[in-house]
């Protein structure tokens, strides 16, 4: 009976611990907007590269970033995925393979597709345009902002003026630094020269600014107020392959590996989130191939656009690496996923799926 007691309570003593751990649990949650599969799994596209309407300095692009292998182009592109994620995360949607990650709203552009992700549930009936409307769905980040373990945890950092509107910033009280606006409160030194930099650096676009300023705003914030859930939009992708800029487009991509390594390095660096945080990222919606222009372009008319992918990576992933299997996974199910890990219930009206990673 005494045995049996000990081991009644050793295994007590055990669940406590996993539970404790699973509350512990951080998420950062991370889209490049627009960007393509075909890129981060087969790296530059030879039939882009190369072309003189897309690629104004193409020795030097091809000096960065091409090499005569897929996997060596990918490694070049994007070396963080590859030399590291790859080991120790999991990479869902090279659809070569297999692998297949898609859209389920049938808009196939940014805030239908940004609403799918956040909210675990398309809504083709009330998000049908990038107009600054307040989302009527709930996201996942208000979710768990009215929770009693995330309350105040929460924040999202974009680089599209719209999402104070997807994330409806006002009805959800979670604070949205997007587009232009500058950090507020209690500032540090580092905040007041990112405000001063972002009026002095010009933007080439009138609604997005460029990614390293929401990077940056993004890592100071997570130093001050260590959120559980945190959101980061980088926007440039999207919007330097719609000006046809192919080597901004491959830049951009290339920056962006290194400003989430950053993240990474500091999560392991931090008491808050070393060995407590899972990555997410994602994108918004696809672009096309075929005709060639329409890589340029997204939308229900564009074949392809649905076409999307996932990388996830941190605490309790499955170092599957790239996924080599079929399976066929979607947008939707992101943001289930999401609340089970912050071990948060899941609502009826989501319609997706939590995955297993």
């Amino acid at each position: 009976m005494k045995n049996k007691i000990l081991l009644l309570m050793a295994a007590l003593v055990a669940f406590l611990k996993i539970s404790a751990q699973d509350s512990d649990t951080k998420v950062i949650l991370i889209t490049l907007d627009g960007y393509r599969w075909q890129e981060l799994f087969t790296g530059a596209d030879p039939l882009l590269i190369g072309n003189k309407d897309y690629v104004h300095e193409m020795d030097v692009l091809k000096e960065a970033f091409w090499r005569e292998t897929p996997e060596e182009r990918r490694e070049a592109l994007m070396p963080f995925f590859w030399t590291q994620v790859s080991k120790m995360g999991q990479l869902h949607g090279n659809r070569n393979l297999g692998s297949k990650v898609n859209l389920t709203n049938g808009m196939w552009f940014s805030y239908p597709g940004y609403n799918e992700i956040l909210t675990g549930t398309a809504d083709d009936k009330n998000i049908r345009s990038n107009d600054k409307i307040e989302n009527p769905n709930t996201t996942i980040l208000e979710r768990y902002n009215k929770t009693s373990e995330g309350k105040g945890k929460v924040a999202a950092f974009g680089s599209w003026d719209v999402f104070p509107f997807i994330i409806n910033e006002k009805r959800s009280g979670v604070p949205v630094n997007a587009g232009f606006e500058t950090a507020t409160g209690n500032l540090n030194e580092r905040e007041k020269f990112l405000n001063e930099l972002q009026g002095q650096v010009p933007s080439p676009w009138g609604s997005v600014r460029l990614d390293a300023f929401t990077h940056h705003y993004a890592l100071e914030h997570m130093k001050k107020e260590h959120p559980k859930l945190l959101y980061i939009s980088y926007g440039e992708t999207d919007d330097f392959a719609h000006d046809g800029e192919y080597q901004a487009y491959l830049k951009s991509a290339h920056n962006t590996d290194a400003l989430i390594k950053e993240l990474w390095d500091f999560t392991q660096q931090d008491d808050f989130y070393k060995d407590q945080t899972v990555f997410i990222v994602t994108t918004d919606h696809g672009r096309g191939t075929e005709p060639l222009d329409t890589w340029r372009s997204h939308g229900a008319d564009i074949k392809g656009a649905d076409q999307v992918w996932m990388v996830t990576f941190g605490k309790g992933v499955q170092p599957l690496g790239e996924v080599k299997q079929e399976e066929q996974l979607f947008s939707n199910q992101f943001a289930p996923t999401i609340l089970k890990i912050l071990n948060t219930s899941i609502p009826k009206e989501i319609k997706g799926q939590p995955l297993k990673i």
